[in-house]
């Protein structure tokens, strides 16, 4: 199961912003990665470059590699609608993202892990496919015997009111996909149209 290992606050300094969690260290530092990071200015970026950005900058924020974005892209353009936004909603409806906006865990990977360990039910069958695509209707909720478990349910922050698609009860350890997410109802500041631009080159 690829994913990216990497150090988490270098890419968060590439992109300004904390895309892979914590951004505690870029208000320290938010110069450019590297030893002379602090003398170098950041370039003014053409326009391919601002659309592989981009790209990566999403690819970064949802944990997803460049084949399985591509796939992804491709279900996109195929969808009725802005390619652009369909791309969004896809990776809004994986069900690692899905378990991080219904507040069990504090981060992306943390919910991937929480899936690959079997801790997730999808309509009552253990799920252990981080990119599952969650459909309208989908009840998500612990495996009994991890619900009981204090080391799984421990990052459980609550699931934020903002996130109207999606529901979740606490007393009953499950949730529902109600629906697939507007744009503007999805808080991530990616320019989802320069990465249609460079798909379509």
């Amino acid at each position: 199961m690829a994913r990216y290992t990497g150090p988490k606050t270098k890419i968060s300094r590439i992109f300004g912003e904390p895309i892979l969690g914590n951004g505690k260290w870029l208000g320290k530092n938010s110069n450019p990665p590297g030893q002379h990071g602090a003398a170098r200015k950041r370039k003014t970026l053409g326009e391919y470059a601002l659309q592989l950005r981009e790209k990566q900058k999403a690819k970064y924020t949802y944990g997803v590699l460049e084949r399985q974005f591509r796939k992804t892209f491709e279900e996109a353009q195929r969808l009725k609608g802005v390619t652009g936004e369909n791309l969004i909603k896809l990776l809004e409806a994986r069900l690692d993202n899905t378990i991080f906006r219904m507040g069990l865990t504090a981060s992306r990977p943390e919910a991937r892990q929480l899936v690959s360990h079997k801790h997730i039910t999808v309509n009552g069958e253990v799920m252990n496919v981080p990119s599952y695509q969650c459909q309208p209707g989908d009840i998500i909720a612990y495996k009994p015997k991890s619900a009981d478990n204090s080391a799984v349910t421990s990052k459980n922050r609550g699931k934020n009111p903002k996130f109207s698609w999606l529901d979740w009860n606490e007393a009953e350890k499950k949730g529902t996909f109600i629906t697939y997410p507007e744009r503007e109802s999805v808080p991530e500041t990616i320019k989802e149209q320069l990465i249609v631009e460079l798909y379509s080159k």
